[in-house]
């Protein structure tokens, strides 16, 4: 269902202070400055598509402002590009200034510091989907805020052809076409995004195997965390829950049963040393992230085939060189990984 906003039935006096409440409220919270002098006339149309929020801006002159203080109170990092349609524009983010024409495209990002100054009427068009969804790395994100990209070739071609469709694809879509079609708008601004990038056709996934370890690395000290999760990791990283994902796709375990299966190696260890004094179960269990002595021990017996106490009870009176037998992890409940929004029980 489309949204159309207009300051056409609105007072003059109140058009400004009309239009600023329409731009927080549809795009992102925002600082706007009419340079007319006259009435200011605006108006906006917004749809969407999944997860991804489409908006059509037609507007007289003027300067919009994305400051830390509006930035601050944001519960979501968003990815936005920006497809300017008529007029033009000039952009500042992360100190790099682009002059914006007609057909031009611009990524940008909500969660830092811009501006954008119209000299003139014009109309732009806005795509918006959530940091999560896009599986790029920030820094390659980075690079290109502030450069505007042609649309006479290349990917930036294909995509600008791909977003001319997609308002007209918006509207009464059922949830899972509607959710693929973000999806491939996602995928095809993340080729684009590598195209920009990295020129030489250097693949982000042949350096993914250092950047695998480093997750490995950053899963090790962190076992002990309990809030240890994959929005954690991936925020540690500079990276989206989604990407995060994708560098365990050719492994033989997923970053949940990692977390799991490493801390309950971890718990086993301590379980089987002997010693004058011992740690009781529930203080191993917490020392290694496991928040529910219940669920640990739940988890553990499905693992080794036995409860923590049984083990600890194999391993000290057996001699060390008993070794119990080991059962793969249960598998861990998660959501579809592509969505990058969940939390499972088990980490």
């Amino acid at each position: 269902m489309s949204v159309v906003l207009s300051t056409e039935s609105v007072p003059d006096q109140e058009k400004v202070a009309y239009w600023n409440e329409v731009m927080n409220k549809t795009l992102v919270p925002m600082s706007v400055t009419p340079r007319g002098t006259g009435p200011f006339a605006g108006r906006i149309a917004s749809h969407r598509i999944g997860y991804l929020q489409i908006s059509t801006v037609e507007a007289d002159a003027k300067r919009v402002s994305r400051t830390p203080a509006l930035i601050a109170p944001s519960s979501e990092a968003l990815v936005a590009v920006g497809v300017q349609v008529s007029g033009t524009a000039i952009f500042t983010q992360d100190g790099r200034r682009a002059e914006v024409g007609e057909g031009d495209l611009l990524v940008y990002e909500t969660g830092r510091p811009y501006t954008f100054d119209y000299p003139e009427r014009f109309a732009t068009r806005v795509f918006q989907l959530p940091r999560r969804n896009l599986s790029v790395p920030d820094s390659d994100i980075r690079q290109i805020t502030g450069s505007p990209i042609s649309t006479s070739g290349g990917v930036g071609a294909m995509l600008f052809l791909f977003l001319s469709a997609l308002p007209s694809l918006a509207g009464g879509r059922p949830p899972l076409l509607a959710h693929r079609l973000a999806d491939n708008f996602a995928d095809l601004l993340g080729t684009l995004i590598i195209e920009q990038t990295r020129p030489d056709g250097t693949d982000p996934d042949t350096a993914g195997g250092a950047l695998l370890s480093r997750v490995r690395e950053h899963i090790d000290r962190n076992l002990g965390d309990p809030d240890l999760s994959p929005e954690s990791i991936a925020r540690a990283h500079g990276m989206s829950v989604r990407y995060l994902h994708r560098l365990f796709e050719g492994e033989e375990t997923t970053v949940c049963r990692l977390v799991q299966r490493r801390r309950l190696e971890e718990c086993s260890r301590e379980l089987a040393r002997r010693g004058r004094t011992a740690p009781t179960v529930a203080a191993v269990a917490h020392r290694w992230g496991f928040s529910s002595p219940a669920h640990f021990s739940r988890t553990f017996r499905a693992a080794y085939g036995v409860s923590p106490r049984e083990w600890r009870a194999l391993h000290t009176t057996r001699g060390p060189g008993f070794t119990a037998p080991v059962r793969q992890p249960a598998p861990v409940a998660e959501r579809p990984e592509h969505s990058g929004d969940f939390r499972p029980e088990s980490v």
